[in-house]
């Protein structure tokens, strides 16, 4: 597997060799599981197809049941099944997509015919193994926000009989409009297309109500509350528990945060508050000692998701800026403190010098006071470099 970054993403090329193509009996297959940061992938394919007479092929996320609530990962990446007689024959299918709870599959229902496929002829089948490529690319800001998070395993895993005979069939096809923030046609978030190659891939630009799916994480700064502890606010969604009453404080101030986003639908409402209230606790909850370089980085991915959702934030940005140019303060707090213990640390040093320098002194008075005992009585007109000789002339 390859990795290399390229500008503001991480991309990585995983190979996956299926031995004995033919005699696969599985509905469906899994590759083994690869990662770029520590997030955990995985090509899924239907060998015979999912409901169709192709390839059925998707990018998925590993675990997505054991991740956090609302959670999402966007990515961009592309399918290859590799044609082993002449590599430019190759098949390649692009997409991209926010993957999240209800969507941690993406790709292609109808990648290729299951006969051009199966054709030893064509060069997609070679002593019966088939390969398959998966380009992915993820943004290097999220996997940062993700190892803040210390979340995830270099651990393959595979899927067990059980989840793969019980499974249902992916439904999802190449590219399609999230159900949980459109609610109409004019929303504009991603024009749907089936099976089309690359070339044909159409996107239109997002509006103001459309978040791009890899604004919204989790971070570990901002404890996530599970579902159970989100409570209603003012009608208008699911929000943290713990961020509700700092919501009820600023809008009480500010109503034309809740104003602007009135028409806006629930899910994005949810966001945009989820959002707001982490910048807000994030606030509330760190001590000034405690803005380190990673901390001013948190604060500074939850401020640029916040601004997304197109709030009036005016009245906060002095807080936010003041919170990050702390870092400087800190550091300095750290240079001085570094210099105190050094100072202490020499008079430490100078204390126990004196001490030795103390006892030297006395030393050398003892021995001066032997020396002159020895003096006594010893003759200083002895010559002591004359010789000794042996007697008469």
């Amino acid at each position: 597997m390859e990795n290399q970054q390229v500008g503001e993403f991480v991309s990585e090329t995983f190979t996956w060799t299926i031995e004995n193509f033919s005699k696969l009996k599985n509905q469906k297959l899994y590759s083994e599981v690869f990662l770029i940061g520590d997030w955990k992938w995985r090509i899924l394919i239907f060998p015979k197809g999912n409901n169709v007479k192709q390839l059925s092929v998707y990018l998925e996320v590993v675990d997505a049941s054991d991740l956090p609530f609302l959670w999402t990962r966007y990515a961009e990446f592309s399918l290859t099944v590799v044609n082993q007689l002449n590599s430019n024959k190759s098949i390649t299918k692009d997409s991209k997509h926010g993957f999240n709870s209800s969507e941690s599959d993406w790709g292609f229902t109808s990648f290729m015919a299951l006969s051009e496929l199966c054709d030893s002829n064509n060069g997609f089948l070679r002593n019966d193994k088939c390969i398959i490529e998966a380009d992915v690319s993820v943004r290097k800001v999220d996997i940062k926000i993700l190892e803040d998070q210390g979340t995830g395993s270099s651990a393959a895993i595979e899927p067990s009989e059980q989840e793969d005979q019980g499974q249902e069939p992916s439904s999802v096809d190449s590219v399609q409009v999230p159900h949980s923030s459109v609610t109409t046609p004019s929303s504009q978030q991603v024009v749907a297309f089936q099976d089309a190659p690359s070339s044909r891939q159409v996107f239109i630009e997002p509006t103001d109500s459309y978040v791009d799916p890899s604004i919204v994480k989790v971070h570990d700064k901002v404890p996530f509350t599970p579902v159970g502890k989100l409570m209603d606010f003012r009608g208008l969604g699911k929000i943290e528990k713990v961020f509700v009453p700092l919501l009820e404080e600023v809008c009480s101030w500010h109503p034309s945060l809740v104003e602007c986003q009135k028409k806006r639908s629930r899910t994005f409402i949810e966001w945009a508050f989820t959002a707001l209230g982490r910048v807000l606790h994030f606030l509330k909850t760190t001590k000034v000692k405690d803005m380190t370089e990673d901390a001013c980085e948190h604060l500074q991915l939850l401020w640029e998701e916040l601004e997304t959702f197109k709030f009036d934030l005016a009245w906060l940005e002095p807080s936010v800026q003041t919170a990050l140019n702390l870092k400087k303060l800190v550091e300095r707090a750290g240079q001085v403190q570094k210099q105190r213990e050094d100072v202490d640390a020499l008079e430490i040093e100078v204390k126990r010098l004196k001490a030795r320098l103390a006892v030297a002194e006395i030393d050398l008075e003892v021995a001066k006071r032997d020396l002159a005992k020895a003096e006594v009585g010893f003759g200083n007109d002895t010559d002591m470099n004359r010789e000794l000789g042996y007697g008469g002339h």
